[in-house]
């Protein structure tokens, strides 16, 4: 199965976890994510007081460099062990 598809089936297994992962977790399915499906962070850091925006943001931009290969398959491997801890 091509890598690609096997991101898009850890895409919907991570709707259907049966529990909320942490915030921790949340986080690094998101930077993962963005990472494999737009590349590098954009647009400007938030300020201010938006500090769920500034972690994204935050999360994100600390893959920079990685590929988008390599994000898919830590983004499936997270889905993977959170899909052993919440099913």
């Amino acid at each position: 199965m091509k890598l690609e598809d096997q991101f898009t089936q850890a895409v919907q297994r991570v709707e259907r976890l049966s529990r909320r992962p942490s915030n921790e977790e949340l986080l690094r399915l998101y930077a993962l994510y963005k990472k494999a499906t737009e590349g590098d962070v954009t647009g400007e850091r938030p300020g201010g007081f938006d500090f769920k925006g500034i972690a994204k943001y935050d999360a994100w931009l600390a893959l920079k460099g990685k590929s988008r290969e390599e994000a898919m398959q830590e983004y499936i491997v997270l889905v993977d062990n959170l899909t052993a801890i919440y099913q």
